[in-house]
């Protein structure tokens, strides 16, 4: 069977999701992540898009060991220098640099004519090549590009030293037919294509990524590129496990194999889920809640009796189990350690005490302790940063009639070291909340979007809060968990204004370096 690598930008088309922003420790968490989905090239982000984000492909790039890391450029030496950068500790560098091949592009953003695009990609390629030995090209628009000029810009590319040639359908206007035909026009319209890698980057504005992405491989992509879920700008990219998924399922029709460990879809999406803030729909396809669930009595009844009746993909292809866990308050340590292995964390003694001590503080207070309890608490110790001065919340409390305004109590240890106590009254029990912070963190807060879903199942699930809003003018999410709805609020809000500091404390940082 044919091979074809596996390319997820998660980390970098993905993180550029309107509300998204994730910080180094959540970007590396991801890495890790998809180091052990198995995917062969990641992209680890934008090095000249901040000094954060060159911070974040620095770490990840000297991390990650099993799979290739690179970072994204733009067609200017500048970008290509701070790349290497960030990339230069990685096991094996590679770059992708990009450059707008379509008429619409070439003439209102870059200003360029056609040959003086195919001088500066000649000229960049050549350039990166002094560093990265692996460098991928993309023609940014290519499916609405002139199929003349991108046969020609490809080979220039390729000679210039490229060995991964990119064809974005940068805005989904494609379909599966024409998007197909156009590797099959470059495979035989460019002579020296078979020098170079052919890679498919397909979105999904028109609802046709993964079908679009699938018609490449038909016509002879050697590489996909996508994201975890489907996140990405607008409707987002092609969804990797989808592709992945239909590749293994339908293998007699495409005899294609990739690196994907299959298993690890479930545990994949749920983190790439809960550090985004993104949900997932419940029918979206392999990783949906209801993508194994059947109401029909019709189906019910099929299933029973044979689950191929209706079920195409297992459960246990992706990774999904069941809920109920042995854990429980008798649990010991040693079991819960266990446990968190079996689900890939990583955490020091200290770390795991204190993971084992929440653990054992909700199962005095469920009945059932689920898999998505036990991987939020893990996943919030993991991306603690115990150093860091940040508001802490102490306690939150709401006195409520149908008959007055809510008040909300609030004490909150600020990052200096002070306790303060704020009691403010709102329309509700979250906004007489969301106005005690305000006070308590002493700035201008707006909240952009805000929502509480449940994790897991019943009354007593945990609830997880998202909140998007700005605080002195910047923009971030912030989110967390609790038993209680109105606690996982309150954390959430502190949680964003937090990372909001964070942010600006590192910005400070790196102009003194």
């Amino acid at each position: 069977m044919r091979k074809i690598d596996i390319f997820d930008t998660t980390l970098r088309d993905g993180e550029q999701s309107a509300g998204v922003n994730l910080n180094t420790a959540e970007k590396l968490e991801i890495a890790k992540q998809l180091e052990r989905f198995g995917v062969d090239i990641m992209e680890a982000g934008f090095p000249a898009a901040s000094p954060g984000d060159l911070d974040a492909v620095r770490k990840i790039a000297s991390t990650i060991k099993d799979s290739s890391v690179t970072g994204l450029a733009r067609s200017v030496k500048s970008d290509i220098d701070h790349a290497w950068e960030a990339l230069k500790v990685a096991e094996c560098p590679r770059l992708h640099v990009f450059i707008a091949t379509s008429p619409i592009h070439m003439t209102y953003k870059l200003k360029q004519t056609p040959e003086q695009v195919v001088q500066t990609t000649i000229e960049t390629i050549k350039y990166a090549k002094q560093f990265f030995s692996i460098v991928q090209w993309s023609a940014e628009d290519a499916f609405r590009s002139d199929r003349a000029f991108l046969a020609q810009i490809v080979e220039q590319a390729i000679k210039a030293g490229a060995s991964v040639i990119n064809i974005p359908d940068t805005v989904g206007y494609a379909t599966p037919q024409e998007y197909g035909a156009l590797f099959k026009y470059l495979k035989e319209n460019v002579p020296n294509i078979g020098e170079a890698k052919l890679s498919a980057h397909c979105h999904n504005d028109l609802g046709m990524a993964v079908a679009n992405t699938l018609a490449a491989i038909e016509n002879g992509a050697d590489q996909i590129e996508g994201t975890v879920n489907g996140i990405g700008e607008r409707a987002g990219n092609v969804a990797l496990e989808e592709v992945g998924v239909a590749l293994y399922t339908r293998k007699d029709f495409y005899q294609i194999e990739t690196n994907l460990t299959l298993n690890e879809i479930k545990r994949t999406s749920q983190l790439v889920s809960k550090l985004t803030g993104m949900a997932i729909q419940a029918n979206k396809a392999v990783v949906g809640k209801n993508a194994f669930a059947h109401e029909s009595g019709i189906h019910q009844d099929g299933v029973l009796k044979e689950p191929t009746t209706y079920e195409i993909i297992t459960p246990e292809l992706i990774g999904e189990t069941s809920n109920n866990l042995v854990l429980g308050k008798h649990s010991g340590r040693h079991a819960f350690q266990d446990r968190a292995k079996s689900f890939g964390f990583e955490l020091d003694s200290e770390s795991l005490n204190h993971a084992f001590i929440q653990f054992k503080k909700l199962a005095d207070r469920k009945k059932e302790i689920t898999n998505e309890d036990l991987w939020t608490i893990l996943t919030n110790e993991q991306l603690k940063d115990s150093e860091a001065s940040v508001y802490e919340l102490e306690t939150v409390g709401v006195q409520y009639t149908s008959a007055q305004d809510p008040l909300a109590t609030v004490i909150v240890k600020t990052p200096a070291g002070n306790i303060v106590v704020e009691a403010t009254s709102g329309a509700g029990s979250v906004e007489a909340i969301f106005n005690a912070l305000e006070k308590v963190v002493e700035g201008e807060v707006h909240v952009l979007d805000y929502r509480v879903s449940s994790i897991g199942k019943g009354r007593d699930a945990l609830a997880e809060a998202v909140i998007n809003l700005t605080y002195n003018g910047e923009v971030l999410a912030g989110r967390d968990s609790a038993q209680d709805v109105l606690e996982a609020s309150a954390k959430a809000y502190l949680n964003a204004v937090n990372r909001i500091l964070l942010q600006s404390q590192m910005k400070q940082l790196m102009k003194t370096v």
